[in-house]
């Protein structure tokens, strides 16, 4: 009898710690009994989960970009590029349509997201493939004949294991990158299948920008990867993407609920604006009085943010150190 295949990884104690807080977080939204990602901000994420998983691939196209092309405005941009982004928006609207455990699925949604860029699209690719850093070769890929016998096996483990979804949707993502099925395409591939892998244990993950962190991470993001295949075991990237998953969660805003009644700390936070200025958090914490991050964080900034009446400069990377944070027309409005 053949032995089912079972991809090489450790259930390290960091894994099962991140397993359980994030279970801890969404099971707090259950409990509230409201989802976590109001329907502006699954908008706002999705956008930039595209655009940075399309930035990781050195797609330069901005999040207004992004934007422009998603309510079909024209761009300044490279036709390839273009087309990147709408292949990437016609994945990620049809998520419904895709089983996550389904290598034919794979196929099928790697043919749209690949669409009129490479002749393969939607096909295993035919040749070998390496993968560099520079001049330095940092993975061999398994040769072309093995590629659809190691999908076709990874997929029906993907159906059958009895792991957390959150930890079989990062084995899945690292398999998909050693594996290197495609001739372009694998690492979009990868990140969308695993959102795809972990909507399917809870809907509202699909809008999670966990991409965006990817993006701002991205050197820890390769090393996990190459530490992995020097280990031969998945552990150190699938710790990578749990912590990134959590601290996607964490970035979501405390409520997003836009209420007509601001709180009187969101009220206190607005007035400290003066016209169309641009704040960093420390210079905000200043002007409040106030020493505790955390709670200036939950209680004044986030809340702000999440009813529309401040926005960040650069919503793409919400931890940058550059960070400001302006008045929105409704925050401009409400000061009056």
């Amino acid at each position: 009898m053949r032995t089912p295949h079972q991809p090489p990884f450790t259930l390290t104690p960091r894994i099962l710690a991140l397993v359980a807080e994030i279970c801890e977080r969404v099971g707090r939204w259950v409990g509230e009994g409201r989802e976590p990602v109001s329907p502006r901000l699954r908008r706002e994420n999705r956008i930039r989960t595209i655009q940075a998983s399309l930035a990781i691939e050195n797609n330069t196209l901005s999040i207004d970009q992004v934007t422009a092309i998603l309510e079909g405005k024209q761009v300044l941009g490279t036709p390839r590029e273009i087309q990147e982004v709408r292949n990437a928006i016609d994945c990620y609207d049809r998520f419904g349509d895709w089983k996550a455990t389904s290598a034919d699925d794979f196929l099928a949604a790697h043919g749209v997201m690949m669409k009129a860029l490479v002749d393969e699209a939607g096909g295993f690719r035919r040749g070998g493939v390496g993968i560099y850093r520079g001049d330095k070769l940092v993975h061999m890929a398994p040769p072309a004949n093995r590629v659809e016998h190691l999908v076709r096996d990874l997929f029906r483990w993907a159906e059958t294991t009895d792991h957390h979804p959150l930890v079989a949707s990062s084995i899945l993502h690292y398999e998909i990158e050693f594996i290197h099925p495609f001739a372009d395409g694998n690492g979009r591939m990868g990140r969308l299948w695993q959102s795809l892998a972990l909507a399917s244990w809870h809907a509202e993950l699909a809008y999670l920008p966990v991409e965006s962190l990817i993006s701002e991470r991205q050197a820890d993001y390769y090393a996990a990867l190459g530490e992995a295949d020097r280990l031969a075991d998945a552990a150190p990237f699938a710790e990578f993407m749990l912590t990134a998953i959590r601290d996607a969660l964490d970035s979501l805003p405390a409520t997003e609920q836009v209420t007509e009644q601001a709180t009187e700390q969101v009220r206190l936070l607005v007035r400290c604006f003066s016209g169309g200025e641009e704040v960093t958090s420390a210079e905000l914490m200043r002007r409040l009085d106030l020493k505790h991050r955390p709670s200036f964080q939950k209680s004044y900034l986030q809340p702000a943010l999440a009813s529309g009446l401040l926005e960040m400069t650069d919503p793409a990377s919400p931890r940058s150190p550059v960070q400001r944070y302006r008045l929105t027309a409704l925050g401009r409005r409400r000061k009056r």
